[in-house]
């Protein structure tokens, strides 16, 4: 009897899937084998995309969310023409495009970084925004779909709540996910941790939910065309799959639904790798063999999609014919590019703390930089987002005019939604909160970091001057924890992240210019709650002088010939080395003060840069609000750095300054005392 060529092709899936863990001696093999059935239906039948063109605007975008199941997504893609089977024989290998966990790579056809489980769907809620919003400016011709995949893990990690509170509460209609449910996990059954109503929990978000039997390819049809048709809410397709199907033990007798394939080889979890190949007609010789049948049929789907691709470019080339403006700049906003903006025609507040600073330079890019999606996690009339917000308006239930978004209290839901909004393309994301949240921001920053992706952070209140707030408010150790992203190179060679904290509103000023103008990595404003005084200027020109904060360091106070000692800080404490140089001056003792609001940026300048700012055999003093560590790099090992090494208390920040010893007073004595002792 005929074999039905959609059961051969989601059976070819399970078998690479399987071989390429087994090969590795490494992976997970039961959730894609129980997936094979539903990823092949949306991949043949529903997602667009143009195998010539992977990274084509309008492609459907399907997020992985368990990136351990990446056996399943490089099979697909090595059906679809991205991988080779070479590909997944190096499964898991050194240099190989075939990792572990999925990682970016929009040209073989990954949308995303994948692995720590949660962050995966809710990327894909902020690719389903960056949709709507680009559709509601361009026209539903731009309109696509984003497809996201979901194990038990996400369901349960916490970010889930806020990802699926986010996309009912918005209406996200274009947002079609898939709940692999085969009740395994890698350590037990799901029954042993939860016994949740998962569907009530999406319905009550405002989802459309539908439970399957998710190894029916005519149910999955079924549902997705549901999905698809769909006009006002996101859709949960639950379907109930089975762990590892397919496989056999050795014996010849079912193994599937086992704890044990979740996480390791078929033949280590107790199965027969040989038994489960020939009862999936596999080719024992060449476990690797894509199914000739499954190869031609795929070929055809390819060219089906291909023709999609092209009759929308016809259209779309109609369109830019009758709408020339437009036209121009949907081709602006994804190059990732800004419009031309006068940083320095920008007036800022004598005196301003820098997250207003930064408020004055937000309402000026609402209106030049119309890509621009802001977010804030109940804080915008606090971290100063409100300056944008003031300028537009936030998004609401099917409204996507605006550029604002109000995610509520979840900082990690909304850095891994910003994520999803940089992945999708075509919009300049960046979100606010109080630095001291970055802890609750972190996992995803670092997957951020890792991608790549141009994402501005805005955290304000950056030091236990937040004052009466206490502890749980102030940052201290932040700064040196966020900071060792700039010394953490990605995959391309380059700093993971730049990371900025002006020390007044000129620098804040060009503070926003640095991070616009970097296209390729996140970027972090640390900004001031209370206000700093502006630096003194030279020449006249605090906003030129600023400029130099694009090399990450540079001498905002100098002497004539070398000084006795180099002062370094960055933020609000530049401002308090300048009265504790004032008093040092009065004994003759020569001083120069270098802010340094990057020290990963100020690293990769030339040498003789670097070295004409902070020279060899000069005693260097460091004052930092944070961790004395933030600055040892800079101030070198015979350094002396004051910091804290404490958490804070509750009190009026200039209270606490007079404690901790932020003054200029005791900059004064920690030198004297400092030069008192140095040997160079």
């Amino acid at each position: 009897m005929e074999t039905d060529i959609n059961l051969r092709s989601a059976d070819n899936i399970r078998i690479l899937s399987m071989a390429m863990v087994e090969k590795a001696k490494s992976g997970h093999p039961g959730g894609a084998m129980g997936g094979a059935d539903y990823i092949h239906v949306l991949f043949s039948e529903f997602l667009n995309f143009d195998p010539d063109d992977p990274a084509w605007i309008n492609r459907d975008r399907f997020f992985l969310d368990p990136g351990h199941m990446s056996p399943m997504l490089y099979s697909i893609l090595t059906l679809t023409g991205h991988f080779t089977t070479d590909d997944l024989k190096n499964f898991r290998q050194y240099a190989s495009p075939t990792p572990g966990h999925p990682e970016l790579d929009i040209m073989r056809g990954i949308e995303n970084t994948s692995g720590p489980l949660g962050q995966g769907h809710t990327m894909a809620v902020g690719a389903a925004i960056a949709e709507r919003f680009l559709a509601t400016r361009f026209g539903e011709l731009f309109s696509h779909k984003i497809y996201t995949y979901i194990s038990d893990g996400g369901i349960q990690e916490e970010i889930s709540q806020g990802a699926g509170r986010i996309a009912g509460f918005l209406g996200l209609h274009n947002l079609i996910m898939f709940y692999d449910s085969n009740d395994i996990q890698l350590s037990t059954e799901t029954k042993i941790v939860t016994a949740e109503d998962t569907a009530m929990k999406y319905r009550a978000w405002g989802w459309n939910v539908t439970t399957i039997y998710g190894n029916d390819q005519d149910q999955i049809r079924k549902a997705l065309k549901k999905a698809v048709s769909e006009k006002e809410k996101p859709t949960l397709i639950i379907g109930k799959t089975i762990m590892g199907k397919g496989l056999l033990d050795n014996q010849g007798k079912s193994f599937e639904r086992k704890t044990s394939t979740h996480g390791m080889p078929v033949s280590e979890a107790g199965g027969s790798f040989e038994k489960s190949l020939l009862n999936l007609h596999g080719n024992i010789n060449d476990p690797f063999e894509i199914f000739a049948e499954v190869k031609n049929f795929y070929n055809i789907i390819l060219s089906d999609k291909r023709k999609y691709a092209a009759e929308w470019r016809k259209k779309k080339e109609e369109w830019a014919n009758q709408n020339s403006e437009l036209a121009f700049k949907l081709d602006l906003f994804y190059s990732g590019k800004t419009p031309e903006i006068d940083f320095k025609s920008i007036v800022q507040k004598e005196g301003s703390a820098t997250r207003a600073a930064s408020s004055t330079v937000l309402g000026v890019l609402a209106k030049k930089v119309e890509n621009m999606i802001v977010a804030s996690a109940d804080l915008s009339n606090s971290d100063k987002t409100d300056g944008f917000l003031k300028n537009t308006k936030a998004f609401s239930r099917g409204d996507f005019t605006g550029a604002f978004l109000q995610v509520g209290v979840s900082e990690l839901t909304m850095t891994a939604v910003m994520s999803g909004m940089a992945l999708h393309g075509g919009v300049i994301p960046a979100c606010g909160t109080f630095f001291v949240f970055s802890d609750f921001m972190k996992p995803a920053v670092r997957l951020a970091c890792l991608m790549g992706l141009p994402v501005k952070y805005i955290w304000t209140h950056d030091a236990f001057r937040v004052g009466e707030d206490g502890p749980t408010h102030q940052p201290v150790e932040q700064e040196a924890q966020i900071r060792l992203m700039e010394q953490l190179k990605n995959h391309h060679g380059v700093n993971g992240m730049l990371v900025i904290r002006p020390a007044d509103s000129s620098e804040t000023t060009v503070a926003w210019k640095m991070a616009l103008e970097n296209t390729k990595t996140p970027t972090a404003l640390l900004l001031s709650r209370q206000n700093i005084k502006d630096l003194p200027s030279v020449q006249d020109d605090r906003f030129k002088e600023a400029l130099k904060a694009e090399k990450g360091a540079y001498i905002v106070k100098d002497c004539k010939g070398s000084p006795d000692i180099i002062m370094v800080a960055s933020g609000s404490e530049v401002s308090t080395l300048f009265e504790g140089a004032d008093l040092l001056e009065k004994e003759n003792i020569k001083i120069r003060i270098v802010s340094a609001p990057s020290e990963g940026l100020f690293r990769n300048q030339p040498e003789d840069y670097q070295k004409s700012v902070m020279p060899d055999n000069v005693p260097v003093f460091g004052l930092t609000a944070g961790l004395p560590v933030t600055l040892r790099g800079l101030a070198g090992p015979k350094g002396r750095i004051w910091g804290l090494d404490h958490f804070g208390y509750s009190a009026p920040y200039k209270v606490l300054d007079e404690k901790f010893g932020f003054t200029g007073e005791n900059v004064y004595r920690q030198v004297k005392d400092y030069l008192a002792h140095y040997k160079g």
